[in-house]
């Protein structure tokens, strides 16, 4: 499959929660980083994968955001 099913205009960010020599774990997300799902692939097949979906690494301060959003709703706290 050469062509992506995710229109070229959508931002797709990528999280890396965890890496290793044999797998990479990181959230992956489209157009809206609080809605992901979660991934785990081999290091080849991560950054293949990065590279076909032309992904931007989510900095710090976003993946804070993120899981300040997460918070909210699992706790139902209004901030």
């Amino acid at each position: 499959m050469s062509q992506s099913a995710i229109p070229r205009t959508l931002q797709r960010y990528v999280r890396v929660r965890e890496r290793s020599a044999r797998f990479v774990e990181f959230d992956f997300a489209i157009e809206n980083p609080e809605l992901f799902v979660e991934l785990i692939m081999p290091p080849v097949a991560f950054e293949a994968f990065c590279a076909s979906n032309d992904v931007i690494f989510m900095s710090d301060e976003q993946a804070e955001a993120v899981d300040t959003q997460m918070e909210k709703w699992r706790y139902s706290v209004s901030h």
